[in-house]
């Protein structure tokens, strides 16, 4: 009868060679996908990249003519140059300061008829339904008339961006108001909060998501409409750039100008993004 050696009167060289049991071996590591803002910069990555691959392919190969579609690499030189000449800057520059005044005049007065809608029924009654008449013609539906008022001075762009921030401001600072939680209200009743106090202290904050939504949809609404106005009634800016690069058939020049374009809007926004952080952060620490 063959009997099992016991694992102690075993010599060293045979207890080395038994493995050992499966909960000692060291686990192996699975890959993961990053996370927070370099997993999402990776997954945005992907489609940019391939209508960059398809430009490329099909200036090279020449699946549109060259006239129409200028290759990726022309398109930066042309933006180099219009860069170091000083004419994309000072096109820029304009652009910048019109969006800059419109978006000022145009963020106040649609936070006064928003906090107007939101706490007066009266005034609601009154001036509501106009605004929302006004609201429903697009930019362009006003140029016509506005140019025959103010002329193509800076003007006509300063109200034509100003009316395009005031819309959604004014709404969703109105909805905004008008979501304010009830407990929060009756809090501000309870420690008898005067007017401005239950303002200031109750109703803007809660209120200050919606409000914050509005003035970032404003300032894209207002890039928009800038654009769109300097390139039917303007001689400097962006949007005219793009005409003029047009009317030379200089598409590389229009290409250039519409990058410039898209970079500036999504800065601009990424910068109301930052600052939305933070004040919703304090909103947190004030509740």
């Amino acid at each position: 009868m063959v009997t099992e050696t016991p694992l102690l009167h075993l010599s060293a060289a045979a207890k080395s060679s038994i493995a050992p049991p499966r909960a000692a071996l060291p686990a192996r590591r699975r890959l993961r996908w990053p996370t927070g803002r370099v997993g999402q910069v990776l997954l945005a990555l992907p489609f940019p990249l391939a209508l960059l691959l398809l430009w490329t392919l099909a200036a090279r190969y020449q699946w549109v003519a060259p006239q129409i579609l200028p290759a990726p690499t022309v398109v930066l030189s042309t933006l180099q140059d219009l860069f170091a000449s000083g004419e994309l800057s000072r096109n820029a520059l304009i652009s910048f300061w019109r969006v800059f005044y419109g978006f000022g005049a145009g963020a106040s007065l649609g936070l006064l008829l928003g906090i107007g809608f939101g706490l007066s029924p009266t005034f609601r009654d009154y001036c509501y339904p106009l605004f929302r008449a006004i609201a429903q013609v697009p930019i362009l539906g006003w140029l016509p008339f506005l140019i025959l008022l103010l002329g193509l001075d800076e003007g006509l762009k300063v109200v034509l961006v100003a009316k395009s921030v005031m819309v959604p401001v004014a709404l969703n600072t109105d909805q905004g108001i008008r979501n304010v939680p009830p407990q929060y209200l009756e809090v501000a009743r309870i420690f008898r909060f005067n007017r401005w106090q239950w303002l200031s202290k109750v109703v803007l904050p809660a209120a200050l998501p919606g409000i914050w939504s509005g003035i970032r949809y404003g300032l894209t609404h207002a890039w928009l409409a800038l654009v769109a106005v300097e390139l039917l009634a303007s001689s400097e800016g962006l949007g005219f750039l793009i005409v003029y690069g047009r009317q030379l058939y200089q598409l590389d020049v229009v290409l250039a100008a519409v990058i410039v374009v898209g970079s500036v809007g999504f800065a601009l926004d990424k910068v109301l993004a930052l600052i939305e952080t933070r004040l919703l952060r304090w909103r947190s620490n004030a509740f």
